[in-house]
């Protein structure tokens, strides 16, 4: 299982307690949530568009609680009239907002001289795939994207992509440092304060099974290599639906 956010199942074990409180407000959801996993607080609790549902957003994750606390559920809401997921836009946002609240001075950022579109992606040093979209750097940067690096050494902590991607970031110049080590080449060893278990956990709890795992600047997921021509075209068209799901064109 994954280490953050360990399952579904887990998580939904642990919320589904009953609470003293009957109330249908945010207080009775909030305290359920309290009751179950102490220290975790949620980031917004909402209605949502049952009767008696509240949307709970904790970091890059949606559930839905009913209103007296007793219970939660997972998964997308349909509107079946419509034919739409009400449920992914609103994990976009969440997913945004968690990257936000992580901060870009926590990222390696390879900016463009007119930016025009920005991607997160969590990448393993040592993955075929993410050396290869860091090869073609400067193709993303051309089409005007900012690539904003987290890091997801798949082999978790102790590992030498884990060790590795701690020397990058304890580097005098990260920047340089990344792409050495994606060449395969040699960084001098070094420890630091540094943020790689807390994008792991990020990563994981917004569901990387692999590398390089992509998040658009509107908050869709677009798991795997995406050339820079393709990607542009994505983003693009992200932006023009004003933040909808991008796809492939």
């Amino acid at each position: 299982m994954k280490p953050a956010f360990r399952s579904v199942l887990s998580v939904v074990a642990l919320l589904a307690v009953p609470v003293a409180s009957v109330m249908a407000d945010t207080k009775a959801v909030e305290d359920a949530i309290g009751q179950a996993l102490p220290g975790v607080k949620p980031d917004s609790i909402k209605p949502s568009p049952l009767v008696g549902i509240s949307e709970v957003i904790v970091g890059p994750k949606l559930f839905y609680v009913s209103d007296d606390g007793k219970y939660l559920f997972q998964g997308s809401l349909i509107d079946l009239k419509n034919r739409e997921d009400l449920t992914e836009p609103k994990l976009a946002t969440a997913r945004i907002g968690a990257l936000e609240k992580l901060g870009e001075k926590n990222m390696i950022v390879f900016k463009p001289k007119i930016g025009k579109y920005v991607a997160y992606v969590f990448t393993d040093i040592d993955c075929g795939y993410c050396r290869k979209l860091h090869s073609e750097m400067d193709s993303y940067l051309k089409e005007g994207i900012e690539i904003r690096y987290l890091f997801f050494p798949r082999a978790g902590e102790g590992s030498e992509s884990w060790d590795k991607a701690v020397s990058v970031w304890c580097s005098k110049d990260r920047n340089a440092a990344l792409t050495k080590a994606k060449k395969g080449e040699k960084v001098e060893e070094k420890s630091c304060d540094n943020p790689v278990q807390e994008q792991m956990a990020l990563g994981t709890a917004i569901g990387a099974q692999g590398t390089p795992m992509i998040v658009t600047g509107g908050g869709n997921v677009l798991p795997g290599y995406v050339p820079a021509e393709q990607l542009a075209r994505m983003l693009k068209h992200e932006k023009d639906e004003g933040g909808r799901q991008a796809r492939t064109p």
